[in-house]
């Protein structure tokens, strides 16, 4: 109950107090500190995909200032030779304002990382957002096969309908390229799993879907039983070790992380940075309300 209040209350609270929490969570404001956080996981033997911190914007000159943001990410990062790829919010290049805007806005993106011959991660939002979503990564999916992968929720009770749906694009010149996690956003009981095993429960089936029709996964969780269930498909279809990789939260759960790495999987760490970082740190801390317990620890260590 007392991490649930201080979740509730967290973004009513002075930024500086919230940075003791978000900082563990955030590799910092700038592109310099995504690089070097970057490298230090690369170090690691640990790919990324980098994140510039932001969403749901107000107008359209904010969507063609964060396509410009990324299009500098990208340089500087292949420039620094970082062993990672890039995620984009749908919402953050117009997507809730002018959904061809938004499309050109991220074909822009796609465009300068395929040059590199890389890869762009379409995040899935909300569900009023969904639909729009799959249509922009169908369109981008045709144009740069080899480039684009999308995010699938497990939670949402379509989901597996939509894999099943988009098999159309699978072939042999590019595999289909999906991030299944679980999902943050609240959502009505009419189409979303509300209880831990259910979610639990289909975000395997939606991995089994995905291993059977050779579909390439990242497997985005911190849960152990997924973990687990994940280790247990990739066993029982013999699955090589380049046909999936691992995906987890900057800063989260690194132990269970170190484990999976040390067994010889792929993993892939998201690294989010910017100055938008106060709705992103309360959003992660209403998704766990145990981590509450770290701002009080941090406060009596800064006392």
């Amino acid at each position: 109950m007392f991490n649930k209040l201080i979740a509730a209350t967290l973004p009513y609270m002075p930024k500086k107090l919230v940075w003791i929490f978000s900082k563990r969570y955030i590799a910092g404001e700038t592109i310099s500190d995504a690089v070097r956080e970057s490298k230090k996981l690369n170090d690691q033997g640990i790919k990324v995909t980098v994140d510039l911190l932001g969403e749901f914007i107000k107008n359209l000159d904010e969507a063609t200032e964060n396509k410009e943001a990324y299009l500098e990410i990208i340089e500087t990062f292949e420039a620094n030779k970082i062993d990672g790829n890039y995620s984009v919010k749908p919402t953050f290049f117009g997507l809730l304002l002018d959904e061809e805007v938004c499309y050109q806005n991220i074909r822009t993106v796609v465009a300068k990382a395929a040059e590199y011959n890389n890869f762009v991660r379409i995040d899935m939002e909300d569900s009023p957002c969904v639909d729009k979503e799959i249509s922009i990564f169908r369109r981008l999916k045709k144009e740069f096969p080899k480039n684009v992968g999308l995010v699938v929720q497990a939670y949402l009770k379509r989901t597996l309908n939509d894999l099943n749906n988009m098999m159309d694009m699978q072939n042999g010149v590019s595999k289909l390229n999906y991030r299944l996690c679980k999902g943050i956003y609240v959502e009505p009981e009419e189409i979303a799993y509300k209880k831990y095993e259910e979610i639990n429960e289909h975000f395997l089936k939606d991995l089994d879907f995905m291993f059977k029709n050779d579909v390439y996964p990242g497997i985005a969780t911190h849960d152990k039983p997924l973990v687990d269930g994940a280790y247990k498909l990739i066993e029982k279809y013999n699955v090589p070790k380049d046909k999936y990789e691992f995906q987890m939260l900057y800063g989260v759960t690194p132990e269970l992380r170190k484990s999976i790495v040390e067994k010889g999987h792929t993993m892939r760490v998201y690294v989010p940075f910017g100055k938008d970082w106060f709705g992103y740190s309360t959003r992660r801390l209403k998704e766990n309300p145990k981590m509450a317990s770290l701002i009080i620890k941090a406060l009596f260590n800064r006392g």
